[in-house]
């Protein structure tokens, strides 16, 4: 991949450095990283820094600043990894980097030149946490949510800070959703699990800054039981308390119906308001369990470590559904993302083991698999109202896995 072809990342950059910051994208010559992340004598320019692209985690890559004691860091506290052996990969990268010996591997460069006096997300930053600071960037894959994740460490590689940043209004209004969770729940009793504490949230150019504490998820993880880890959803649930309730009638099928609503008018949205419909006609006399879930509980998003259980990307935590939704969207996930399983296999599979699946929740046979349908409902209208086909995102459209295995899991209820 040419990394001049790299528009996504360019378009972020010019946000978080917008001019009269000016930024070039090219190849460093070959040679080791410097220890301090200047730029050779010979080419460099008052006030700029240069950022290596790390290929191979990320599409777009990491951007990290380079240096090479900052650089190995901030690849080895890179939280992103969906397997073993990305994690593998992750340490590979960082001990070359750390090295040294990573200029001559990793020759793609940013190069940022900053005039004295700009403002910059750096900048900002720094004045924020009053000290010398160096980031790394991330960004996701091609979804409606993608969004910059800043890094923020010292100059020696020592991690301060994780930022979040809402460049338009979806990702503006999951930024501070996240803020309201993670304040909300900051002296919840949550059973031992570990989250992040926002040190700050403002605006800043007219965008969304979130800054939270760094979690330590680069330590090195433990295998975490299936009981522990229902233990732990079940406890999440629970933050607020429970209610049980029959389904018809219930907030949160009111909020469904609202939230699909609010979508575009195309047949995949009316075949899910249809499919809702008659959830509600064959079970809304059903009794449910209603609480707390995480909304985005996956293997990616959590690491269980000699410091505990950690868990991270709170933007869609959500109150008042179904007891036992993060538990489905674990096992989803993980086929999905780790067991690389076809998406409409996956998703029947997951209402189909719906009642064994909520076992440690002590849901009984016929509220779980009821609960298995409203989660694959649920799933299915958040990716229409976030519009994430539109954006490219990978299983976006619903209307190809989604709604397929929810119409077969309602014909049979």
């Amino acid at each position: 991949m040419a990394w001049h072809q790299q528009p996504v990342l360019l378009r972020m950059c010019e946000l978080l450095w917008p001019p009269p910051a000016e930024l070039t994208i090219g190849r460093a010559a070959a040679g080791p990283v410097s220890a301090n992340g200047t730029l050779p004598d010979d080419v460099r320019q008052p006030e700029s820094t240069e950022f290596i692209l790390v290929p191979g985690l990320r599409r777009p890559p990491l951007l990290v600043p380079a240096g090479q004691r900052v650089a190995g860091a901030a690849v080895r506290h890179y939280s992103g990894q969906r397997s073993r052996a990305a994690r593998l990969a992750t340490r590979a990268f960082s001990v070359c980097l750390n090295s040294g010996l990573g200029g001559a591997i990793f020759r793609h460069r940013l190069t940022m030149r900053v005039p004295a006096g700009a403002d910059t997300v750096e900048t900002y930053l720094a004045d924020l946490v009053r000290r010398d600071i160096r980031v790394g960037m991330y960004l996701g894959p091609p979804r409606a949510n993608r969004k910059p994740v800043l890094h923020i460490l010292t100059p020696d590689g020592q991690p301060v800070a994780f930022t979040k940043i809402g460049v338009n209004p979806l990702t503006s209004e999951l930024v501070r959703a996240e803020r309201d969770a993670l304040t909300r729940l900051e002296r919840a009793d949550l059973g031992g699990i570990a989250i992040p504490r926002v040190l700050h949230y403002g605006l800043w150019q007219g965008l969304d800054v979130l800054v939270m504490s760094a979690l330590p998820a680069w330590l090195r993880h433990r295998p975490l039981s299936p009981p522990r880890l229902a233990e732990a959803m079940a406890t999440l649930a629970r933050v607020e308390g429970l209610r049980s309730g029959p389904l018809h009638g219930s907030h949160y099928i009111r909020r469904l119906r609202t939230r699909l609503a609010g979508a575009d008018d195309e047949p995949d949205r009316v075949a899910l308001l249809w499919l809702v419909d008659e959830i509600a006609a064959k079970a809304g006399d059903t009794v449910l369990a209603y609480g707390a879930w995480h909304g985005d509980w996956a293997p990616w998003n959590m690491a269980n470590t000699s410091d505990g259980l950690l868990l991270w990307d709170w933007e869609r935590f959500t109150r008042d559904v179904p007891l036992g939704f993060d538990a489905l969207h674990y096992r989803l996930q993980t086929e999905l993302g780790l067991r690389h399983r076809e998406p409409r296999a996956a998703a029947t599979a997951c209402a189909q083991d719906a009642i064994r699946i909520l076992v440690p929740f002590s849901v009984g046979a016929g509220a779980a698999r009821v609960t298995g349908l409203l989660y694959l409902a649920d799933l299915a209208t958040r990716y229409l109202s976030d519009r994430q086909a539109k954006a490219g995102a990978r299983h976006g459209t619903p209307g190809s896995w989604l709604i397929p295995a929810l119409t077969r899991a309602v014909a049979e209820l």
